[in-house]
C-alpha cells in the first residue's frame, strides 16, 4: 500500500529542543517527525485503547469490504496527540488503500481542493486534520463531493465566467478537529460515523509505553513506564516525546535503564510534576488564583497573563485541567477549584473568592 508523506506544516513553537514551560505545547503542537511516525501501529489489532471507537471503525471497514464499497466519511475529535492521524493510516491500511494527508489552512481556495480529489483513486482516503480551520467557501465545495462525488468550479470572472462540473473517485473523508464546535452544521452531517476519542487511562498508557520502548529499543522497568505513564496527561503523542528524553537522561545518568527513579528525575528537570501539570499549568493556576480571586475570568485575559496564546491554552492545557478537576469553565469565565488551589500551595477562602497561602 502507497501512503503519502505528511505535509510538513510550520510548528508554531521555535524549532529549538523543548525544555520546560514549553515541553508539551511544543510536543502537542509539532509536526509528526519520522521516528514517532515509525512508532505508530498499521492495524486495529496493534491499536490499544479507544475500544468503542475502534469497534465502531471494525464494523464500518468489514462492512465495506464485504460490498467492495468505499468506506462511508469519517469524523474524528478529540483533544491532540490521541491517535486521530493514526487511525486514517490504520483505515488504509486496513483496506489497502492509499491515504492523503493534509490539512484545514492549507486548503486555502477552491483550487487547491479540486487538485487534492481529482488525484484520488477509487476507494482513497482523504485525511484532512484541523478540518475546522477551512476556510468556508472551500468548505461549500466539499458538500457535492461528499455526496454526489463531482466539483462544480467556476472559471474566469465577469462575463466569461463559466462553471465546470468535475467527476471525481468515489473516496472517503476522514475528518479531525480538537474543536468540533466550530465545524458547521453542513459539514458535520454529511459524515457517517461521528467518534471522539477520549484520554487514555493510566494503565492504558503504560502499555503504550512499554511498547514504544521495545520498538526503540530502549531498556525500561515497569516503575519506569508507569512514572512516564502518570505523567504523560493521558496523551500517547506525548509519552512517546517523554521516553524520548528520559532515554536521553537514562544514558547519561542512569546506567542506560529507565528505572522509576531515573524516570521521575528526568521528567522533575523538564518541571513535569507527578500529577502531569508542567510550568504552564501551574502558571496559569497561579495567575487564576492570586490576579483574579479564583475567577470566573476570560482565557484571553489569562493568555495575556502568562504570556501565551489563548488558542493554545484551549487546545493543550485546559483540557487537562478540566478533566482533572483543577478548572471549571461557566458561562462567566474560567474559575478555580479547591484542588487548583492546592495545585500550586494555594487555598481558597470562605466563598472561594480568596486565596492564601498555606
Amino acid at each position: 500500500m502507497s501512503q503519502s508523506p505528511i505535509e510538513n506544516r510550520p510548528s508554531k513553537i521555535g524549532a529549538s529542543a523543548p525544555t520546560g514551560v514549553n515541553f508539551l505545547a511544543s510536543a502537542l503542537d509539532s509536526p509528526v517527525s519520522p521516528a514517532e511516525a515509525a512508532l505508530r501501529p498499521l492495524s486495529f489489532a496493534d491499536f490499544t485503547g479507544q475500544l468503542k471507537t475502534i469497534d465502531r471503525l471494525k464494523i464500518m471497514v468489514g462492512a465495506a469490504k464485504k460490498r467492495g464499497e468505499a468506506l462511508n466519511h469519517i469524523l474524528l475529535s478529540g483533544p491532540p496527540g490521541l491517535g486521530k492521524t493514526t487511525l486514517a493510516f490504520i483505515l488504509g491500511n486496513e483496506l489497502g488503500k492509499a491515504v492523503r494527508v493534509t490539512s484545514g489552512p492549507v486548503i486555502e481556495k477552491a483550487g487547491d481542493l479540486a487538485g487534492l480529489l481529482t488525484s484520488l483513486e477509487e476507494g482513497d482516503i482523504l485525511f484532512i486534520d484541523e478540518i475546522h480551520r477551512i476556510p468556508k467557501t472551500v468548505e461549500e465545495y466539499l458538500y457535492s463531493a461528499m455526496e454526489d462525488f463531482r466539483l462544480d468550479i467556476m472559471i474566469d470572472q465577469g462575463p466569461n465566467a463559466r462553471s465546470v462540473r468535475l467527476s471525481i473517485p468515489r473516496f472517503t473523508l476522514v475528518g479531525a478537529t480538537t474543536r468540533s464546535g466550530l465545524l458547521t452544521a453542513p459539514l458535520r452531517s454529511r459524515f457517517t460515523l461521528q467518534t471522539r476519542l477520549d484520554y487514555y487511562d493510566h494503565a492504558t498508557l503504560e502499555g503504550i509505553v512499554q511498547r514504544s520502548c521495545g520498538l526503540l529499543g530502549v531498556a525500561i522497568d515497569q516503575g519506569g513506564a508507569a512514572e512516564i505513564a502518570t505523567r504523560a496527561r493521558g496523551t500517547p503523542r506525548v509519552a512517546n516525546n517523554l521516553i524520548n528524553f528520559c532515554r536521553d537522561y537514562a544514558q547519561e545518568r542512569a546506567a542506560g535503564k529507565i528505572t522509576k527513579a531515573a524516570a521521575a528525575a528526568a521528567l522533575e528537570l523538564l518541571e513535569i510534576d507527578a500529577a502531569g501539570l508542567d510550568e504552564m499549568d501551574k502558571r496559569m493556576l497561579r495567575v487564576m488564583a492570586e490576579n483574579y480571586r479564583g475567577g470566573p475570568v476570560g482565557m484571553s485575559t489569562i493568555a495575556v497573563a502568562v504570556g501565551e496564546e489563548a488558542e493554545t491554552l484551549e487546545e493543550v492545557h485546559e483540557p487537562f485541567l478540566i478533566q482533572e478537576g483543577y478548572l471549571q469553565r461557566t458561562p462567566q469565565g474560567r474559575t478555580l477549584t479547591p484542588k487548583g488551589y492546592a495545585a500550586v500551595g494555594l487555598k481558597a477562602a470562605m466563598g472561594g473568592d480568596q486565596s492564601s497561602l498555606l
